[in-house]
């Protein structure tokens, strides 16, 4: 038992609320000697007898003399560990970080849930997966594990109740996506809360190296450390040895804390028939039908792609349903219910689906487009044959689709005009400053994402620091009378209360007050308001809501604008350059003539040793070759180019912004001005982006010297 790290938990609570504070947590801060446990035993051990106590040391208590083997078996049902879970959760007992490099479905989440039973306090599980959030959830109430997700599908009274358990001590894990680390409400809660383990699951996304770099999991360090966490678990199923140093380096983990399994599945039986897309539907079907079919699922690129494959395999005769993020929650949470019941459904889905979804028995997986990198290819086949049985992963795709892509790249490329006005923007304020995302989004032509990634570099260069995100304006309405909620306080809170319910703007349903001038006229700490406000809610007298989410700042120095435009644009044109080269990668393996499982595993710094015998290459020594989708443009789309440089309709001057609008690549510009909707927008959408971005290139350029 961690005695040190018992009485910091309880004397936090006792410092809250020293009215329901055991008389004996007194006694032992005062008493506690590090160096001398002794003294304090007998103290502690009196506590379970004592009717008033902190309900955080009588779970640390209840849990310290508890086994990882014992509550492996007891708590988990299994009598064993998997290969690398042991060798985890001893670290993190141990009070070290750590990091799991496991494939999918190999038993990462055990990793946690079983250390979190152990540890006094909480853990905390980031996770952007709200799949995943639920399942496990589930899965661990089952078992009568204290457990709660705070995410976006919840209503205002289970949002409610989970933060009245949060701040009651009772809850063991806690699970929240990455966003709301940050996020001013969720933090005030949680800061006085005692977190043992921090887990940080998909842990690849901090590194800009990995293929899906997320700009807020490097604020999840900083998080951590303000937080207090005692320790970290890094989970991932997919990282390259690059971005293993990363996850490493940010979160402090060991050598020996770091534990990778390896990536062959040698029950997967992977396979590569590339097909021309006319011919793609018909190649599915027969294979489907061939096949000893069983729960399937069938990648594509698009979500009206989505929507016609399952369409047409409806119509010749299999249980097919599309899903992707266009769909609304409900009806997404319907056909993943239906999916993992079903003993031969087919899901036609975008990269939105599988997250998180545990299904063991998945017995095919068809990339009916070309996957975006290995990562992802290595991570969907990953879904596949969970059971250890026998499954089949066959890509469909060829070289035509990665003008989509590429396409998709190009898009969050913004152009050097954009990152001007942004770095103009960001130099032009006052030390202390504050942002909307969506509106600088607007105001200078780039992709929200793309947008905090930029944000997160001059961070990094120490041009700028983050400080909190906030709500420009909170709105709330009584559920209790407010003169009722007025009388349960002493007068000097009442008077805090009551100016604030002065301040806010009553309309139908709702009351609005901005937080910012509420703080001002009232001359408090905005921290003492969000927490007023959180407390109103949880005790179910008030139901809040915020809007105007505004991300803080604050100016470090105030480098040339040059500097700074020089600096982003070559970083963003790096990534587009490293981006496109990842999908040349996907090309590469289908068209390398040796083992293809080999190539993946090599790919993440594993060597087999030797042909894996369960791929295409290996029962067939064959190799169907494609070649990238380079052409000339003909006369009649050269014809197109100019006519689009004569109506201007972008309203800009870059080729690359012709080239986006030509290509049908939306941005936050043409999507305000509806330009989207006209005929000549995405009419040369299947030809290849650099070529058209060439031919505008020349054709201004001769225009220019004429």
């Amino acid at each position: 038992m961690n005695l040190h790290r018992l009485v910091q938990t309880s004397s936090v609570e006792f410092r809250r609320d020293e009215t329901v504070a055991s008389p004996f947590i007194f006694r032992l801060w005062f008493l506690f000697d590090e160096t001398d446990n002794a003294r304090i035993e007998p103290i502690v051990e009196k506590a379970t007898r004592e009717t008033c106590y902190s309900p955080f040391l009588l779970r640390a208590l209840e849990v310290a003399p508890m086994n990882p083997l014992e509550t492996l078996k007891t708590t988990f049902g299994f009598e064993s560990f998997r290969e690398g879970q042991e060798t985890i959760i001893t670290q993190i007992l141990n009070g070290k970080s750590a990091l799991a490099v496991f494939p999918t479905g190999s038993g990462k989440s055990l990793c946690y849930q079983l250390p979190a039973l152990l540890l006094p306090g909480m853990t905390i599980v980031i996770s952007p997966l709200i799949a995943l959030m639920k399942d496990q959830v589930d899965f661990l109430q089952k078992r009568s594990i204290s457990v709660a997700r705070l995410d976006s599908s919840l209503t205002a009274e289970e949002t409610r109740q989970v933060y009245q358990e949060l701040n009651s001590g009772s809850l063991k894990l806690l699970y929240v996506a990455p966003e709301r680390i940050s996020n001013e409400r969720f933090f005030a809660s949680i800061e006085d809360v005692p977190i043992s383990l921090m887990v940080i699951d998909e842990a690849h996304c901090i590194s800009e190296w990995g293929h899906n770099f997320r700009p807020e999991y490097l604020k999840l360090a900083i998080a951590g450390r303000k937080l207090k966490v005692d320790r970290v678990l890094a989970l991932t199923a997919t990282a390259t040895p690059t971005v293993v140093e990363d996850i490493r380096r940010e979160f402090a983990i060991p050598p020996e804390a770091y534990v990778n399994t390896g990536f062959h599945r040698p029950n997967l039986f992977l396979e590569f028939t590339p097909t021309p897309p006319r011919e793609r539907d018909e190649t599915l079907k027969k294979k489907l039908a061939a096949s000893s079919l069983g729960p399937t699922i069938v990648y594509v690129t698009l979500q009206k792609e989505a929507e016609r494959v399952a369409e047409f395999l409806t119509t010749a005769g299999f249980s097919a349903r599309a899903y992707h993020a266009g769909m609304k929650s409900e009806k997404r949470s319907e056909i993943q219910d239906w999916f993992m019941a079903s003993k031969d459904g087919i899901v036609v889905a975008t990269i939105a689906f599988g997250m998180g979804i545990d299904k063991s028995d998945i017995r095919n997986v068809y990339h009916f487009n070309l996957p975006k990198t290995l990562e992802n290819y290595s991570q969907e086949i990953g879904r596949a044959g969970r059971d250890g049985l026998p499954s089949h992963c066959e890509v469909l795709g060829s070289a035509e689709d990665l003008i989509v892509l590429e396409n998709f790249i190009y898009g969050d490329t913004p152009t050097e005009e954009s990152i001007r006005d942004f770095g103009a923007f960001i130099l032009s304020q006052k030390t202390e400053f504050d942002i909307s995302l969506y509106q600088l989004s607007q105001q200078t032509d780039i992709r929200p994402l793309v947008l905090s990634t930029l944000l997160t570099y001059l961070e990094l260069d120490e041009v700028i620091k983050f400080t909190a995100p906030f709500y420009s304006e909170y709105k709330f309405n009584y559920i209790v009378p407010k003169n009722e909620i007025l009388e349960k306080f002493d007068p000097v809170r009442q008077k805090f209360l009551q100016g604030l319910f002065d301040l806010s703007v009553e309309k139908q349903k709702w009351s609005y007050i901005n937080l910012d001038t509420a703080a001002s006229n009232l001359g408090e700490d905005r921290n003492r308001i969000v927490k007023a406000f959180n407390y109103l809610e949880e005790s179910g007298r008030l139901e809040v809501g915020v809007s105007g989410l505004r991300q803080g700042l604050r100016l470090l120095e105030r480098p040339l604008l040059e500097v700074v435009v020089q600096s982003l644009s070559e970083k963003v044109f790096h990534n587009e350059t490293l981006n496109i080269e990842r999908t040349q990668q996907v090309i590469e393996l289908l068209n390398i003539e040796s083992c293809k499982t080999s190539a993946v595993l090599k790919y993440f710094g594993e060597d087999l040793g030797q042909p894996c015998g369960h791929c295409s290459y290996c029962q067939t020594s064959q190799t169907v070759p494609i070649r990238n989708p380079e052409r000339a443009l003909s006369d009649e789309e050269l014809t197109q180019i100019g006519q689009i440089l004569k109506q201007q309709p972008v309203g800009q001057k870059s080729p690359r912004e012709y080239a986006r609008f030509l290509c049908g690549i939306s941005s936050p510009k043409l999507s305000r001005s509806r330009t989207t909707r006209n005929s000549p927008f995405g009419a040369l959408d299947q030809v290849p982006f650099q070529a058209v971005m060439k031919a505008v290139e020349e054709r201004t350029s001769r225009k220019s010297v004429s």
